[in-house]
Protein backbone atom coordinates (compact mmCIF):
# COMPACT_ATOMS: atom_id res chain seq x y z
CA UNK A 1 0.00 0.00 0.00
CA UNK A 2 2.71 2.37 0.96
CA UNK A 3 4.50 1.96 -2.57
CA UNK A 4 1.65 2.36 -4.29
CA UNK A 5 0.13 5.37 -2.90
CA UNK A 6 4.05 7.02 -3.06
CA UNK A 7 4.19 6.34 -6.62
CA UNK A 8 0.63 7.57 -6.91
CA UNK A 9 2.00 10.56 -4.74
CA UNK A 10 4.62 11.35 -7.40
CA UNK A 11 2.87 11.39 -10.84
CA UNK A 12 0.49 13.51 -9.02
CA UNK A 13 3.09 16.04 -8.21
CA UNK A 14 4.30 15.79 -11.67
CA UNK A 15 1.05 16.59 -12.93
CA UNK A 16 0.08 19.60 -10.78
CA UNK A 17 3.00 21.51 -11.53
CA UNK A 18 2.45 21.02 -15.26
CA UNK A 19 -0.99 22.37 -14.79
CA UNK A 20 0.49 25.69 -12.55
CA UNK A 21 2.60 26.46 -15.27
CA UNK A 22 -0.07 26.17 -17.81
CA UNK A 23 -2.13 27.91 -16.05
CA UNK A 24 -0.52 30.98 -15.16
CA UNK A 25 0.67 31.25 -18.45
CA UNK A 26 -2.43 32.49 -19.79
CA UNK A 27 -3.33 34.24 -16.24
CA UNK A 28 -4.18 38.08 -16.95
CA UNK A 29 -0.69 39.30 -14.93
CA UNK A 30 1.77 40.14 -16.59
CA UNK A 31 5.07 38.95 -14.73
CA UNK A 32 7.35 41.53 -16.04
CA UNK A 33 4.96 44.11 -15.56
CA UNK A 34 5.10 42.86 -11.90
CA UNK A 35 9.05 42.62 -11.84
CA UNK A 36 9.48 46.18 -13.13
CA UNK A 37 6.39 47.83 -11.30
CA UNK A 38 5.77 51.56 -11.97
CA UNK A 39 9.29 51.63 -14.32
CA UNK A 40 7.72 49.14 -17.24
CA UNK A 41 6.29 52.05 -19.05
CA UNK A 42 9.40 53.69 -19.30
CA UNK A 43 11.45 50.58 -21.82
CA UNK A 44 10.91 50.04 -25.03
CA UNK A 45 9.57 47.28 -26.66
CA UNK A 46 13.17 45.85 -27.14
CA UNK A 47 14.53 46.25 -23.85
CA UNK A 48 11.48 44.67 -22.32
CA UNK A 49 12.16 41.71 -24.31
CA UNK A 50 16.07 42.03 -23.59
CA UNK A 51 15.00 41.88 -19.74
CA UNK A 52 12.18 38.72 -20.18
CA UNK A 53 14.84 36.98 -21.88
CA UNK A 54 17.35 37.40 -18.53
CA UNK A 55 14.62 36.08 -16.77
CA UNK A 56 13.94 33.46 -18.59
CA UNK A 57 10.48 34.75 -19.53
CA UNK A 58 10.70 34.06 -23.04
CA UNK A 59 10.66 30.62 -23.04
CA UNK A 60 7.05 28.76 -23.50
CA UNK A 61 5.51 27.95 -20.39
CA UNK A 62 6.33 24.31 -21.10
CA UNK A 63 9.82 24.71 -21.77
CA UNK A 64 10.27 26.93 -17.94
CA UNK A 65 8.30 23.63 -16.83
CA UNK A 66 10.76 21.18 -17.73
CA UNK A 67 13.65 23.96 -16.83
CA UNK A 68 12.39 24.18 -13.83
CA UNK A 69 12.09 20.33 -12.85
CA UNK A 70 15.57 20.00 -14.56
CA UNK A 71 16.93 22.47 -11.69
CA UNK A 72 14.81 21.31 -8.89
CA UNK A 73 16.36 17.51 -9.47
CA UNK A 74 19.58 19.07 -9.04
CA UNK A 75 18.47 20.64 -5.83
CA UNK A 76 18.33 24.00 -7.14
CA UNK A 77 14.84 25.53 -6.19
CA UNK A 78 15.14 28.59 -8.34
CA UNK A 79 15.08 32.10 -7.76
CA UNK A 80 11.98 34.20 -6.50
CA UNK A 81 11.58 37.33 -8.54
CA UNK A 82 9.09 39.04 -5.57
CA UNK A 83 11.03 37.97 -2.89
CA UNK A 84 14.74 38.90 -4.57
CA UNK A 85 16.33 35.66 -3.24
CA UNK A 86 16.67 32.13 -3.48
CA UNK A 87 13.37 30.00 -3.30
CA UNK A 88 15.23 27.78 -0.76
CA UNK A 89 15.35 30.73 1.24
CA UNK A 90 12.13 32.08 1.18
CA UNK A 91 10.87 28.36 2.08
CA UNK A 92 13.40 28.07 5.32
CA UNK A 93 11.85 31.77 6.74
CA UNK A 94 8.42 31.07 5.90
CA UNK A 95 7.71 27.54 6.33
CA UNK A 96 8.27 27.07 10.54
CA UNK A 97 5.18 29.64 10.67
CA UNK A 98 2.86 27.73 8.14
CA UNK A 99 4.18 24.60 10.32
CA UNK A 100 3.46 26.64 13.97
CA UNK A 101 -0.12 27.65 12.66
CA UNK A 102 -1.37 24.90 11.00
CA UNK A 103 -0.34 22.73 14.21
CA UNK A 104 -1.85 24.87 16.52
CA UNK A 105 -4.47 25.49 14.85
CA UNK A 106 -5.00 21.49 13.75
CA UNK A 107 -4.54 20.97 18.00
CA UNK A 108 -7.64 23.34 18.91
CA UNK A 109 -9.40 21.83 16.26
CA UNK A 110 -9.13 18.09 17.03
CA UNK A 111 -9.73 19.30 21.51
CA UNK A 112 -12.51 20.95 20.18
CA UNK A 113 -14.15 17.94 18.52
CA UNK A 114 -12.83 15.66 20.91
CA UNK A 115 -14.44 16.94 23.67
CA UNK A 116 -17.77 18.06 22.39
CA UNK A 117 -17.95 14.84 20.65
CA UNK A 118 -17.55 12.78 23.81
CA UNK A 119 -20.04 15.74 25.49
CA UNK A 120 -23.03 15.12 23.13
CA UNK A 121 -22.46 11.06 23.40
CA UNK A 122 -23.25 11.58 27.47
CA UNK A 123 -26.99 12.16 26.31
CA UNK A 124 -27.48 10.75 22.57
CA UNK A 125 -30.47 13.28 21.37
CA UNK A 126 -30.42 15.20 24.38
CA UNK A 127 -29.46 19.12 24.66
CA UNK A 128 -26.05 18.91 24.07
CA UNK A 129 -26.16 16.76 21.02
CA UNK A 130 -28.18 18.69 18.92
CA UNK A 131 -26.68 22.13 19.81
CA UNK A 132 -23.35 19.63 18.23
CA UNK A 133 -25.30 19.20 15.10
CA UNK A 134 -26.24 22.53 14.47
CA UNK A 135 -23.13 24.33 15.61
CA UNK A 136 -21.97 21.76 13.14
CA UNK A 137 -24.05 22.40 10.32
CA UNK A 138 -23.43 26.07 10.86
CA UNK A 139 -19.83 26.08 10.47
CA UNK A 140 -19.80 23.50 7.46
CA UNK A 141 -22.77 26.19 5.76
CA UNK A 142 -20.20 29.43 6.25
CA UNK A 143 -17.11 30.16 4.55
CA UNK A 144 -14.06 30.13 6.41
CA UNK A 145 -13.45 34.08 5.40
CA UNK A 146 -16.66 35.26 7.61
CA UNK A 147 -14.83 34.38 10.32
CA UNK A 148 -11.72 35.52 9.64
CA UNK A 149 -13.06 39.09 9.02
CA UNK A 150 -15.30 38.75 11.74
CA UNK A 151 -12.67 38.22 14.13
CA UNK A 152 -10.66 41.17 12.66
CA UNK A 153 -13.76 43.57 13.35
CA UNK A 154 -15.17 42.22 16.58
CA UNK A 155 -12.46 41.26 18.46
CA UNK A 156 -9.48 43.71 16.87
CA UNK A 157 -11.01 46.66 15.73
CA UNK A 158 -14.20 47.09 18.21
CA UNK A 159 -12.75 45.34 21.46
CA UNK A 160 -9.08 46.32 20.69
CA UNK A 161 -8.21 42.93 22.48
CA UNK A 162 -5.66 40.95 20.44
CA UNK A 163 -3.36 41.91 17.57
CA UNK A 164 -4.87 40.93 14.38
CA UNK A 165 -2.36 41.24 12.11
CA UNK A 166 1.35 39.93 11.61
CA UNK A 167 3.32 37.47 13.69
CA UNK A 168 5.04 40.63 15.57
CA UNK A 169 4.69 44.35 16.36
CA UNK A 170 5.51 46.75 13.90
CA UNK A 171 9.12 47.51 13.42
CA UNK A 172 9.98 44.25 14.85
CA UNK A 173 11.10 40.75 13.41
CA UNK A 174 8.76 37.57 14.50
CA UNK A 175 9.94 35.43 16.44
CA UNK A 176 8.56 32.64 19.40
CA UNK A 177 9.19 34.84 22.04
CA UNK A 178 7.02 37.52 20.80
CA UNK A 179 4.18 35.62 18.68
CA UNK A 180 1.98 34.05 21.16
CA UNK A 181 -0.68 36.79 21.13
CA UNK A 182 -0.44 37.26 17.46
CA UNK A 183 -1.12 33.75 17.22
CA UNK A 184 -4.16 33.25 18.91
CA UNK A 185 -6.77 34.92 16.54
CA UNK A 186 -5.24 32.96 13.22
CA UNK A 187 -4.93 29.83 15.22
CA UNK A 188 -8.61 29.64 16.56
CA UNK A 189 -10.03 30.87 13.30
CA UNK A 190 -8.49 28.35 11.04
CA UNK A 191 -9.63 25.72 14.11
CA UNK A 192 -13.36 26.85 14.13
CA UNK A 193 -13.40 27.23 10.46
CA UNK A 194 -12.27 23.45 9.82
CA UNK A 195 -14.32 22.03 12.74
CA UNK A 196 -17.68 20.70 11.09
CA UNK A 197 -16.50 17.94 9.74
CA UNK A 198 -13.90 16.79 12.12
CA UNK A 199 -17.03 17.51 15.07
CA UNK A 200 -19.67 15.66 13.14
CA UNK A 201 -17.83 12.86 11.97
CA UNK A 202 -16.62 12.70 15.72
CA UNK A 203 -19.72 13.03 17.10
CA UNK A 204 -21.59 10.25 15.09
CA UNK A 205 -18.82 8.14 15.84
CA UNK A 206 -18.69 8.58 19.67
CA UNK A 207 -23.06 7.94 19.54
CA UNK A 208 -22.25 4.61 17.42
CA UNK A 209 -19.68 3.74 20.43
CA UNK A 210 -22.28 4.65 22.81
CA UNK A 211 -24.48 1.87 21.78
CA UNK A 212 -22.23 -0.53 21.19
CA UNK A 213 -21.55 -4.05 22.71
CA UNK A 214 -18.78 -3.52 24.55
CA UNK A 215 -20.10 -0.25 26.26
CA UNK A 216 -23.64 -1.81 27.21
CA UNK A 217 -21.55 -4.77 28.96
CA UNK A 218 -19.58 -1.83 31.01
CA UNK A 219 -22.52 -0.42 31.60
CA UNK A 220 -24.12 -3.66 33.05
CA UNK A 221 -20.79 -3.99 35.47
CA UNK A 222 -21.15 -1.16 37.22
CA UNK A 223 -18.37 1.24 35.31
CA UNK A 224 -18.57 4.76 35.99
CA UNK A 225 -19.54 7.17 33.13
CA UNK A 226 -16.28 8.59 33.59
CA UNK A 227 -14.76 5.64 33.22
CA UNK A 228 -16.74 4.49 29.64
CA UNK A 229 -16.52 7.86 28.15
CA UNK A 230 -12.55 7.57 28.20
CA UNK A 231 -11.69 4.01 28.51
CA UNK A 232 -14.41 2.58 26.06
CA UNK A 233 -16.37 5.58 23.87
CA UNK A 234 -13.16 7.91 23.43
CA UNK A 235 -10.87 5.40 22.31
CA UNK A 236 -13.47 3.85 19.39
CA UNK A 237 -14.56 7.17 18.14
CA UNK A 238 -10.78 8.30 17.13
CA UNK A 239 -10.71 6.18 14.62
CA UNK A 240 -12.89 7.80 12.58
CA UNK A 241 -11.90 11.21 13.12
CA UNK A 242 -7.76 10.13 12.54
CA UNK A 243 -8.88 8.97 9.16
CA UNK A 244 -11.18 12.05 8.37
CA UNK A 245 -8.27 14.56 9.34
CA UNK A 246 -6.28 12.85 7.10
CA UNK A 247 -8.80 12.82 4.24
CA UNK A 248 -9.39 16.35 4.54
CA UNK A 249 -6.40 17.75 5.34
CA UNK A 250 -6.44 19.49 2.03
CA UNK A 251 -9.31 21.84 3.32
CA UNK A 252 -6.99 22.37 6.04
CA UNK A 253 -4.42 23.92 3.84
CA UNK A 254 -6.90 25.83 2.10
CA UNK A 255 -8.24 27.33 5.33
CA UNK A 256 -4.20 28.26 6.44
CA UNK A 257 -3.98 30.32 2.94
CA UNK A 258 -7.20 32.32 3.60
CA UNK A 259 -6.31 32.64 7.47
CA UNK A 260 -2.80 33.77 6.51
CA UNK A 261 -3.73 36.51 3.79
CA UNK A 262 -6.52 37.90 5.98
CA UNK A 263 -4.15 38.45 9.18
CA UNK A 264 -0.83 38.91 7.47
CA UNK A 265 0.89 36.03 8.67
CA UNK A 266 4.30 35.52 7.25
CA UNK A 267 3.85 31.70 6.07
CA UNK A 268 3.97 30.43 2.97
CA UNK A 269 0.39 29.94 2.50
CA UNK A 270 0.45 34.34 2.15
CA UNK A 271 3.40 33.98 -0.54
CA UNK A 272 1.55 31.56 -2.28
CA UNK A 273 -0.67 34.62 -2.88
CA UNK A 274 1.82 36.85 -3.74
CA UNK A 275 3.32 34.42 -6.21
CA UNK A 276 0.53 33.73 -7.70
CA UNK A 277 -0.36 37.20 -8.90
CA UNK A 278 2.98 37.92 -9.84
CA UNK A 279 3.75 34.66 -11.98
CA UNK A 280 7.07 34.24 -10.08
CA UNK A 281 6.46 30.16 -11.45
CA UNK A 282 10.07 28.78 -9.36
CA UNK A 283 8.27 29.74 -5.96
CA UNK A 284 4.83 29.44 -7.06
CA UNK A 285 5.53 25.86 -8.32
CA UNK A 286 7.73 25.10 -5.53
CA UNK A 287 4.78 26.07 -2.99
CA UNK A 288 2.33 24.15 -4.65
CA UNK A 289 4.27 20.62 -5.42
CA UNK A 290 4.93 20.91 -1.52
CA UNK A 291 1.32 21.22 -0.93
CA UNK A 292 0.47 18.38 -3.02
CA UNK A 293 2.97 16.05 -1.61
CA UNK A 294 2.34 17.16 2.06
CA UNK A 295 -1.83 16.54 1.16
CA UNK A 296 -0.98 13.07 -0.18
CA UNK A 297 1.64 11.92 2.51
CA UNK A 298 -1.42 13.14 4.88
CA UNK A 299 -3.78 10.89 3.77
CA UNK A 300 -1.07 8.24 3.34
CA UNK A 301 -0.42 8.56 7.40
CA UNK A 302 -4.20 8.63 8.39
CA UNK A 303 -4.72 4.90 6.42
CA UNK A 304 -1.64 3.90 8.61
CA UNK A 305 -2.81 5.34 11.49
CA UNK A 306 -5.64 4.02 11.74
CA UNK A 307 -4.09 0.17 11.06
CA UNK A 308 -2.42 0.79 13.70
CA UNK A 309 -4.83 1.85 16.08
CA UNK A 310 -7.52 -0.87 14.90
CA UNK A 311 -5.86 -4.33 14.77
CA UNK A 312 -9.19 -5.92 12.80
CA UNK A 313 -7.98 -3.34 10.01
CA UNK A 314 -5.49 -5.42 7.53
CA UNK A 315 -5.68 -4.15 4.51
CA UNK A 316 -6.28 -0.11 3.12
Amino acid sequence: MIGTRLVITAFTTFGVTFAIFGLAAVSPFDPLAHHLGSDYGSYTDAELAEIAASLGMDRPWWGQWLYWWQHLLQGDLGWSRIYHKPVADVIVERLPWTLLLSAVGLAILMLLAVVLGILSARHPHGLVDRCVTAVGVFIAATPSYVYALGTVLFFGLLLHAIPIGGAAPIGREPSLANVGPYLIAPACVLAISQLSWPLLAMQQAARDASASEAVRTARLRGLSQRKILLRHILPMSLMPLVTLIGARLSELVVGALIVETVFSWPGLAFATVESAIAVDFPLLAFITAATTVVVMLGSLASDIAYVLIDPRVTDV
